[in-house]
């Protein structure tokens, strides 16, 4: 199998497991997926690939999941509760990175074999770690409000992809901007920073796109276990 087709399977199988995780779990369930979707993004984005001949990195296609679900948390319980994913996303990643960093610290003892693949994976440039978590916690919020102000303007229920769609391609475009500029300014020339940003965004905006009968689904399912439903608008 091709580069693609792997990446469309992961991409699908990704999606498929954050619905099952609200089908079982209702909006806990979300909350859940959101905190381990960050830290499973920051490892895989590690991994570069050659998509559609941009290079890319793997970490896009899970992070894909994490717009999926505060859209559904947003269309089905409201705004308050998506800014509540999100700000469980940051602390999430903010703790995993503080925690990583305390780890490979620890000296390791002579029958160790885990220390040096650990800091390959996990010593993130404080410039990479400070790019993640700034450019997820705007640009989640920014998703959030997006969503409603488009709901305002398009509130049928059948407009749903145009508020998904809507609020993916800003929202998208200002963390792909933040996280390149903050992460890479003055190590790549002016020119390769605007290829990565390019790159990154219309990966994400693939995505974004390729999930749309999930957010349709998802919104149409009834929960198992849900102890937020008397929330549920």
């Amino acid at each position: 199998m091709n580069t693609f087709t792997l990446w469309l399977i992961l991409l699908v199988l990704q999606f498929s497991l954050c619905a099952i995780s609200y089908k079982l779990f209702g909006i806990t369930g979300l909350y859940v997926w959101i905190g381990a979707a960050v830290i499973i993004a920051n490892i895989q984005v590690l991994k570069n690939v050659e998509l559609l001949g941009l290079s890319a990195t793997l970490g896009n296609a899970i992070y894909g999941s994490i717009n999926l679900s505060t859209d559904l948390i947003n269309e089905k319980y409201g705004k308050e509760f998506s800014k509540k994913a999100v700000y469980l996303g940051f602390f999430t990643l903010l703790s995993f990175t503080f925690i990583m960093q305390l780890v490979l610290k620890i000296p390791p003892s002579a029958n160790d074999f885990a220390q040096a693949p650990m800091k390959t994976l996990f010593s993130f440039l404080p410039r990479l770690s400070a790019g993640s978590l700034i450019a997820f916690l705007i640009s989640q919020l920014s998703d959030v409000y997006l969503f409603e102000l488009i709901r305002k303007i398009f509130p049928s229920r059948g407009a749903l992809w145009i508020r998904h769609h809507g609020r993916t391609l800003v929202s998208q475009l200002i963390d792909s901007v933040i996280f390149v500029l903050i992460a890479f300014w003055g190590v790549y020339p002016v020119d390769a920073l605007w290829q990565i940003m390019l790159s990154t965004y219309l990966i994400k905006a693939l995505s974004a796109f390729l999930d749309t009968p999930f957010v349709y689904l998802m919104r149409s399912l009834h929960p198992v276990w849900e102890l937020g439903a008397q929330y549920d608008k």
